[in-house]
């Protein structure tokens, strides 16, 4: 989160002035490596009711941090005093060459959200944003330009914002549509001082009869209303929740080791979804190929090593064992890895030795039906 004072008495800027600010940061952004720029204003009432419909259902499991500063998601000038706007960028992410649902059919290797190949994206997004800023308090010197730049690191209602922004619409799936972008892409914002004008909405829902989302979920986490139950959902199985899986979803889980994206892969609106000329976004390490075997191998300091600079560091070693053996346990009962899996029993935590019994309890029971 990066921030400038905000000055109170900062001497108001001409409507013309703003309204040419406004379209030079359309090329601003551009020049910044975003791939689209929008600017909402900040009343968010409206999503009062459904989002505390959601906490009160318990649908966001063990995320308690999505019921504090509940006041603040929903009027971010709580949480920033002075500002009156959200600039709102889009930044696409999906690796060039990535031929996704061949990936997550070889169940030998571990499949990792596409978000999460690359460079963390909390780090690019948040220095794009901060020269962005940076350019838009230049353009108005001497006067005081008073922000906050946010991605995903905040109480911030970021597809709210986005959707206000002009970026599309909600899906089935709960996640921004975009026309033209699809759902492959980053949000972030810079909530600032000045009264720029605002976007309008361009896409209103296209998902029209479309259920795709809710068929292909592994785990059957989307609900009928935009909303994830994440209790059930296989991003926070393998990220959020830091224990025991449940049982029930283990299987579905297949050789998912970081996340899921198939309510992404299979929405028609991907179909054509642009690829991102990021080099950061890239795969590091050949993270999108590496055996599952191999993997579950590593030590601690090589996972450390293998993850540095990446989003999937805050998962921690022993969840990334705890993993890779639900992965394992799904995969082929091939004697080399059964004798690998019972090689880290004596050395693993509880919680990840209850997860490698249960693989090998899968294993040795797909031995005995051949």
């Amino acid at each position: 989160m990066i921030h400038a004072s905000i000055l109170v008495d900062m001497e108001p800027l001409p409507e013309t002035t703003l309204r040419a600010l406004r379209h030079d940061l359309d090329t601003w952004a551009l020049n910044a490596g975003f791939d689209a720029l929008g600017v909402a204003d900040l009343d968010l009432a409206v999503h009062g009711p459904r989002l505390r419909a959601w906490l009160e259902g318990g649908y966001h499991g063990d995320m308690a941090y999505l019921e504090r500063n509940l006041d603040k998601r929903l009027d971010p000038a709580r949480l920033v005093d002075g500002v009156v706007r959200a600039v709102v960028v889009r930044m696409n992410y999906l690796p060039e060459g990535q031929n996704l649902p061949l990936s997550l059919a070889d169940r030998e290797r571990g499949y990792i959200a596409r978000y999460a190949l690359g460079r963390d994206y909390h780090k690019v997004m948040r220095r794009r944003l901060a020269r962005l800023a940076e350019r838009i308090s230049a353009a108005i010197a001497p006067l005081s330009h008073g922000y906050r730049v946010f991605t995903d690191s905040a109480p911030v209602l970021e597809r709210a914002l986005a959707i206000k922004a002009g970026f599309g619409w909600t899906g089935r799936n709960s996640l921004v549509l975009n026309a033209e972008a699809g759902s492959w892409f980053f949000i972030g914002e810079i909530l600032t001082d000045l009264p720029l004008p605002v976007d309008a909405r361009r896409d209103e829902d296209q998902c029209g009869a479309c259920h795709a989302c809710l068929r292909v979920c592994p785990t059957d986490a989307i609900r009928d209303d935009r909303t994830i139950d994440a209790r059930r959902c296989i991003s926070y199985l393998t990220i959020e929740n830091r224990g025991t899986i449940p049982l029930e979803f283990r299987s579905a889980i297949g050789n998912r080791i970081f996340g899921c994206d198939d309510c992404q892969i299979w929405c028609p609106w991907n179909r054509s979804a642009p690829h991102s000329t990021e080099p950061g976004f890239r795969p590091r390490e050949t993270l999108d190929q590496r055996p599952l075997d191999e993997l579950f191998a590593l030590d601690e300091d090589g996972f450390l090593k293998l993850t540095e600079g990446t989003a999937m560091r805050r998962i921690g070693f022993e969840q990334w064992q705890r993993n890779l053996a639900v992965a394992l346990g799904n995969a082929a009962p091939a004697p080399d890895r059964i004798a690998l899996l019972q090689s880290r029993l004596e050395s693993a935590t509880p919680m990840v030795a209850e997860h490698i019994r249960w693989a090998l309890d899968q294993l040795v029971r797909k031995n005995v039906e051949r």
